[in-house]
């Protein structure tokens, strides 16, 4: 008789080479038998992060599960915008939806769950200020705290001025000020005269 648990662990180690997470196509790019894959789904050893999108059940809690979830599917995509400001922790707003830019020129991605906001970002402001952080073994491609300042002030009518000014006192008060960097992105996302009075007040 064939021993299921062979085909079971060497799934689990491929999932565990790749941060624990992988999409179905991924999965078996890897080695992983499509019947082992959903064997392993229906037996509740996986769980479905999105739409083919496969965690192991056994892993600690997601800390950020809708932007790993986002990052994996939309990879040339940034997080920004006021998912970006919970992510550096520099708002009180709680994002119910994953703030997504993207190139102008590009097709925005198809993404039904977790629920995505996507902004179209001009060339210039698309590719400034983009950092590469780590959460829960995944990559995230994400905008710095002072590229995301200039963003949301440049979209305060989509996301409220009072968000775009309380993240500025509130990155004020983390004491780690790059005003230079604020400036230069300010200047790239065409929003300088209107911060200038806020940077001027609050920093």
């Amino acid at each position: 008789m064939e021993n299921r648990s062979d085909p079971y662990e060497k799934a689990r180690a491929i999932f565990r080479k790749h941060g624990g997470a992988l999409r179905t196509s991924e999965a078996i790019r890897a080695g992983v038998h499509p019947r082992t894959l959903y064997a392993m789904r229906d037996a509740g050893e996986l769980f479905r992060l999105s739409r083919g999108f496969y965690r192991l059940a056994d892993l600690p809690p997601l800390g950020n599960p809708d932007l790993v979830s986002v990052s994996r599917r939309a990879p040339d995509g940034v997080i920004c915008l006021i998912s970006a400001l919970a992510f550096h922790k520099i708002t009180t707003q709680v994002p119910h939806v994953v703030y997504l830019a993207v190139a102008r020129a590009s097709y925005p991605p198809k993404i039904n769950r977790p629920p995505v906001r996507v902004f179209r970002f001009s060339h210039q402001a698309f590719d400034a200020g983009v950092e590469t952080r780590t959460a829960d073994g995944a990559q995230l491609r994400i905008y710095s705290p002072e590229k995301t300042l200039a963003d949301c002030f440049k979209y305060r009518n989509k996301i409220g001025l009072d968000v775009a000014i309380e993240a500025l006192r509130l990155y004020r008060e983390r004491k780690q000020i790059k005003a230079d960097a604020i400036i230069r992105f300010a200047n790239i996302c065409r929003v300088y005269r209107v911060m200038r009075p806020y940077l001027e007040a609050i920093l």
